[in-house]
């Protein structure tokens, strides 16, 4: 690891790494746009058990946590981080294909119009597919952040994020796309305009590619070597110890808050998006399939701006692009509530670029000081922790704009009023988010946090 690191990473290896989140936009649109929209909008499924079952693999997050603080001190068959993450993908491969057998026999069963309920190995094998998605996203996500921190020098490491973080958009993109396309319109098929043969095609297409994708991106990424490689020096912190250096610092407790608060409302959407298009405007699958494919390319194009800018100019950092990045995701938000409340169409798509142009922004910014508050010989650890933090709220946001949605919908049976609820909510909380993050003071460097660490780490061990 010590001569790929010294050697820096290439812009090569960069983007042969970062087609591993190609396969994770892909399957994050998979679930949390066609699976939720074809359960609810189709199935007729209350949206916030669709959004609870999306959102579980937010909730074991702190797995990730502790395979990141595993991955820093040991090695499995010669890798510290590689094990974590094709184990965990393939979890979510195995993961993919159960859940296109359960979700195409339910379709199956609503086109026979059978008053019969569904069969308990089915909800079994919805929730056990969910979970086995959920423990492979956990352990496979922070460790592979965790060895971009180890491939890159500290100077490429907000360009190896940003680029990682690109592709992971372009994937939302394809996705949408090949969905689109893999799922097509069935005159025949009755009510659900779209057959359980295709349904089931396309989960089990989709899991071979992500197959492919991610164990070529990773292969030869890490060398094997020896456990004593990559141990950490004796007598280091305990996780709890190193976690609780966090709230020492003012800056990061701010930056917590705003870590949190951020992605659980940019993200409140993602459950209702699609179905909100499909219940107040009537928009049909292929449609709303292509939502992805919309603010993806809007935020690869947001992206690619905002490293530009990071590259080319010093009055831009981290901390100002994630303030201008959340600004406009509130703009976006802004635009879908009066889009659902006023029941404008035309607002739909401004709406959806504002989402991607904001996303993209306020990501690279986010993730750029995620690497910038990961001490040197922590990485695994603190990285890990925040992953844990931004998955756990995530969870929270998609799970909750289905209960948002769900509530207001009893309350006043009406469609346009329950998702303009969910919208103007999401839009409140970026705000608060956005006051939390003029209070965080950047971190230049890898160094500075790893310096603003040992001093609260000195000071702890003064008043044990």
């Amino acid at each position: 690891m010590a001569d790929q690191k010294s050697a820096g990473l290439s812009i090569g290896h960069n983007l042969k790494i970062a087609l591993f989140h190609l396969g994770s936009g892909m399957a994050d649109v998979l679930t949390t746009g066609v699976w939720n929209r074809i359960m609810v909008a189709d199935l007729g499924f209350s949206a916030a058990f669709v959004g609870l079952l999306t959102g579980l693999r937010y909730f074991l997050a702190p797995i990730g946590v502790i395979a990141g603080r595993y991955s820093d001190t040991h090695t499995i068959g010669g890798f510290r981080r590689l094990f974590w993450i094709w184990l965990g993908r393939a979890m979510m491969v195995i993961s993919t294909v159960t859940l296109g057998f359960a979700t195409a026999e339910l379709v199956r069963q609503a086109g026979t119009q059978s008053a019969d309920p569904t069969p308990a190995a089915l909800w079994i094998a919805l929730v056990a597919s969910f979970l086995l998605f959920s423990l492979g996203g956990a352990i496979s996500g922070s460790t592979f952040l965790a060895l971009i921190y180890d491939r890159a020098p500290e100077h490429q490491r907000g360009r190896a994020v940003g680029l990682v973080w690109t592709f992971l958009l372009l994937g939302f993109t394809i996705g949408g796309i090949f969905f689109s396309i893999m799922l097509p319109e069935d005159e025949s098929a009755g009510a659900i305009a779209f057959s359980a043969d295709s349904l089931l095609t396309l989960f089990v297409v989709t899991a071979i590619a992500l197959t492919l994708i991610w164990f070529l991106s990773l292969v030869g990424e890490e060398k094997r070597a020896p456990y004593r490689a990559f141990s950490v020096e004796k007598g280091s912190t305990s996780l709890r110890h190193d976690l609780s250096l966090v709230w020492r610092s003012r800056q990061m407790r701010f930056f917590l808050f705003y870590l949190t608060i951020s992605m659980a409302f940019a993200f409140l959407q993602d459950t209702v998006l699609e179905p909100f298009a499909a219940q107040v405007f009537g928009m049909e699958a292929h449609i709303t399939n292509r939502f992805a494919a919309y603010w993806g390319s809007m935020a690869i194009v947001g992206s690619f701006a905002t490293l530009l800018l990071l590259r080319r100019s010093t009055a831009f950092n981290h901390s100002s692009v994630s303030q201008a990045g959340v600004f406009v995701l509130m703009l976006g938000y802004l635009l879908f509530a009066l889009s659902s409340l006023a029941e404008i169409r035309s607002l739909v798509t401004p709406g959806l670029i504002l989402l991607g142009i904001g996303l993209g922004v306020w990501n690279i910014g986010t993730l750029g000081l995620m690497m910038d508050l990961s001490p040197a010989g922590r990485a695994g650890t603190f990285l890990g922790f925040w992953t844990f933090c931004v998955t756990l709220a995530r969870g929270a946001g998609v799970a909750g704009g289905g209960i948002v949605r769900d509530l207001m919908l009893a309350l006043s049976d009406a469609h346009t009023v329950a998702y303009g609820a969910v919208f103007c909510l999401g839009f409140i909380g970026l705000l608060v988010a956005w006051v939390a993050l003029r209070q965080v003071r950047l971190l230049g460097s890898n160094r500075d946090a790893s310096s603003d660490l040992d001093m609260a780490a000195a000071l702890s061990h003064s008043m044990d």
